[in-house]
């Protein structure tokens, strides 16, 4: 979302649009599905604020401080900008009260800064056109759901904690969690080198579904030993 339309959503919602302002908006809510749902996020953040920081009176307040700000900047160089000053508090205050709320405000942590899947490197063991290096092309790929089959081809004939581990991952990014998830407890009370690697998936695989819970509680098992134990500490504060 751009200024312009932080300013276009607070004046809709102040009720300071013209009529005519007021209903091409309308009109293009209804025909702009993007427009529309840029809107009802600006609309859900207004709404916690309020709810939570008091976002009305710290707004009004805070546009003021700008206001008076740009009036003394562009009253000296009136042709070089042609927003009005206001506009540009309106703007600056939106954006600042949008940061307050998602870094400051926001302790949930997410699934996708966590998720690192490594590339997979299996050809020194399969041809170029067999289910093994089929299943390396598509998970590196990032296409996991065509990926699933090609490991479950390959798992059937036998399996390693590797061949798992990247299953898992697969069915994960897929959002098929119960198998995901039983494949790392699978690994997980074994003693390969993927013991603690599935472990910390298992532990995404909550986060991913936000069970922020049980997530810790997996994160807690993991061995100071893991090579990224670094971001285990970072995700279980």
């Amino acid at each position: 979302m751009n200024e312009e339309r932080y300013i276009l959503f607070d004046q809709y919602l102040e009720g300071e649009l013209a009529v005519e302002e007021k209903n091409d908006f309308e009109k293009q809510l209804a025909e702009d599905a993007q427009f529309a749902s840029e809107f009802e996020t600006f609309k859900l953040v207004q709404l916690q604020l309020q709810n939570k920081f008091g976002f009305k009176e710290e707004r009004e307040a805070f546009k003021e401080n700008l206001n008076q700000i740009a009036e003394e900047h562009f009253n000296k160089k009136p042709k070089v900008i042609g927003l009005k000053p206001w506009y540009l508090a309106v703007a600056a205050s939106v954006a600042v009260l949008f940061g307050l709320f998602f870094f400051n405000y926001n302790q949930n942590p997410a699934f996708a800064d966590y998720n690192h899947p490594e590339q997979a490197s299996f050809a020194e063991r399969g041809s170029e056109d067999g289910p093994l290096k089929n299943a390396e092309k598509q998970f590196n790929a990032k296409r996991y759901s065509l990926a699933i089959p090609y490991f479950e081809e390959v798992l059937a004939k036998g399996k390693t904690p590797e061949l798992q581990y990247y299953y898992g991952i697969s069915l994960l990014e897929q959002s098929e969690f119960l198998k995901a998830e039983a494949v790392f407890n699978e690994l997980k009370t074994g003693n390969s080198a993927y013991k603690d690697k599935a472990t910390w998936y298992l532990a995404l695989s909550k986060l991913k579904q936000r069970d922020y819970k049980a997530c810790k509680e997996i994160l807690q098992t993991i061995s100071e030993d893991y090579e990224d134990y670094d971001e285990v500490q970072l995700l279980a504060r």
